[in-house]
Parts: structure tokens; sequence; C-alpha cells
């Protein structure tokens, strides 16, 4: 007869005792570890930790931006513009349409800090109310084209099949064609004003973020946790709305930031050349366009709108780089 030894497991009759099986479940590997992610998790479990995950990287991406200088900067030079735009009636020393026939092309003055125009209007004046001009065009612009843009992108990419290359092939031929040139002959067709602006640039900017909205979407749509919202029962707009859009919002918001300044450029460049706001109301491309005439008899005509030009467009750049470093995950 065998003798049971201590820490054998054998019992006197031959067999393992219970306690020595117990000891060799626990000691064994597990097929599903914590590092596995998703491993041995519920649906529910997987969703909530997503958007755990999503909330993670919005809060570390607010503390990368905030050590950002140059991010930081640009937003508060973004912020003040925004002020400047929406207190515009009552920071303007002068209404912008008042002419002053005796002070025409003034060099800067005490009473005119930015000289007057061959009008002999306010010049500071109507730089302040030309910032209204350009933060309405930069922002709603961007709505117009996210509107579009992002539905068609997402459609694109989560349906995929014939429907994928039909508005895929149809995103190619918008992005053929020179979009200035396209928003010049729009803009011809529809006449000046701004709310034209607002339509030229929404119908040709929208094909650049349906392209990153589709690529963003194709990404995601085969991720687990996709995948466990649509066990839950979780529809096609659910699924978009609530759980694939949320998760590709990162490259959208860069490109949004980057768009504004290039809407804003576009409606300086069409003013510019006589297409985009209507006179008397001020924009500041329609302001150097005016004033470029006289660059060397009277250059404060366009230099003091250049710079601002050039002061919004280093701004957002600089705070579109910032939101794209931060809210990078390779860098964490």
């Amino acid at each position: 007869m065998a003798r049971s030894t201590p820490g054998s497991g054998i019992n006197p009759g031959g067999g393992l005792r219970p306690s020595s099986l117990s000891e060799g479940a626990s000691t064994a590997p597990s097929d599903a570890s914590p590092s596995d992610g998703w491993a041995g998790q519920s649906p529910a479990s997987k969703v909530e930790q997503s958007r755990a995950r999503g909330t993670s990287l919005w809060r570390d991406g607010v503390r990368r931006l905030r050590r950002n200088r140059l991010a930081v900067a640009g937003g508060v030079v973004i912020v003040l513009l925004c002020l400047i735009a929406i207190f515009a009636d009552v920071l303007m020393p002068l209404p912008y349409t008042k002419t002053n026939f005796g002070r025409l092309n003034e060099a800067p003055s005490r009473d005119y800090p930015l000289g007057t125009d061959q009008l002999g209007r306010d010049l500071l004046s109507r730089m302040i109310y030309g910032a209204r001009i350009s933060m309405l065009v930069g922002l709603l612009s961007q709505v117009i084209i996210v509107s579009i843009g992002v539905p068609i992108g997402a459609v694109s990419g989560y349906l995929g099949g014939r429907a994928d290359l039909f508005i895929t092939r149809f995103i190619d031929v918008m992005y053929a064609f020179p979009r200035l040139l396209f928003v010049i002959l729009v803009m011809s067709m529809l006449g000046a004003g701004l709310f034209n602006i607002f339509i030229a640039i929404g119908l040709t900017g929208w094909v650049g973020i349906a392209r990153q909205t589709r690529a963003q979407v194709l990404a995601l749509k085969e991720k687990e946790f996709v995948d466990a919202a649509r066990g839950l029962g979780a529809g096609f707009s659910r699924l978009l709305g609530r759980h694939i859009l949320p998760n590709a919002l990162t490259p959208l918001v860069v490109a949004v930031t980057f768009g504004i300044p290039e809407a804003i450029f576009t409606e300086a460049a069409l003013s510019f050349i006589g297409v985009g706001i209507n006179p008397p109301t001020p924009s500041w491309g329609q302001m150097v366009g005016e004033g470029q005439q006289f660059i060397r008899s009277y250059w404060h005509l366009c230099v003091f709108p250049s710079i601002a030009i050039a002061i919004t467009m280093l701004a957002f750049t600089f705070f579109g780089d910032g939101v794209r470093d931060a809210l990078d995950p390779k860098l964490k």
C-alpha cells in the first residue's frame, strides 16, 4: 500500500485528494488574462470600456494642449477675435459706413488710429467689423462642410460594396476640381454676398472631410466594441451616432481647425477679386483689394488688413497643430 506523503496529494487508497485538484486548477495558466483587452467580457462591458477610453483620450489631450505654448497663444488670439466679432458694434469707435471727405486717405493719427480710406471712413472701425465677417465665414462654412461631408463619408464607409464605390468615385470627381476656381465659378453663378459665400465654400469644401470620415469608419466598424453594440441590438443610426463617429472625432476636429483659416483665406481671396462681400460691408480681403493700388502712396490701406489676415491664419494654424499633437495617441 502506498504511503501518503505531505504535499503529494495522494490518498492512502491511491487516488488524488480533491484539494490537489483545486490547487492544480489555481496554478494553471488562464486563457483570458487581463491584458487580453476585450477577452472574457460581456458586450455591455466592452461598450462601456470603449467610452471610458474615449473620455480618457480627450482628458489627456486637453492636458497636453495646455502644455503647448504656441497652441495656447493661438487659442487666446482666437478667443479675442471671437469677442471682437461678437461685440463689434460696441467696440467700433465710429460707424464703418461714416464718411469724412475732408480727411481722405489720412495716415494713422490720434483721431484715426489706423487712418482713413479713400472715402474718409475709419479704417479701425472697418477692420473691427471685418473680424465679424471673417469669423462668420470661417465658422459657419465649417458647419456646412461638416453637415455635408461627415454623413456622406460615414454612410460610404459603413455600407461598403457598390454604394461605397459609387460615393467614392463621386468624391474623386469632386476632388479633381481646383477648389478656388470652383468657388469662383459658383460665386459667379450665385453673385456676391455673405450667404452665397457660405454656400460656395460649403459645396466645394466637404470632399476632404468626407474622405477622412470614410477612412475612420472603415477602420472602426470591424472593431470588437462595435460588434458588441451590434450584438446588443444597436441599429444602423445608433451604431454610427453613438459608437463609431464619437471614436472618429479626433481627425475630424483637427480637420475643422485647419479648415477655418482656409475658409477665411478663401473669403479674402474672393473679396480681393470683387466677387465676395458686397460693399459697403467691410471685409479684410476686400480692404486689401481696394488698397493695393495705393500701396506706394497710402501704405496703411492694405498693410493693416493684411496683418489681420496673417495673424488670424497663424493663430488657427498654431492651434490646429496643437490640437493634432494633443489628440495623437502615439504621443502619450
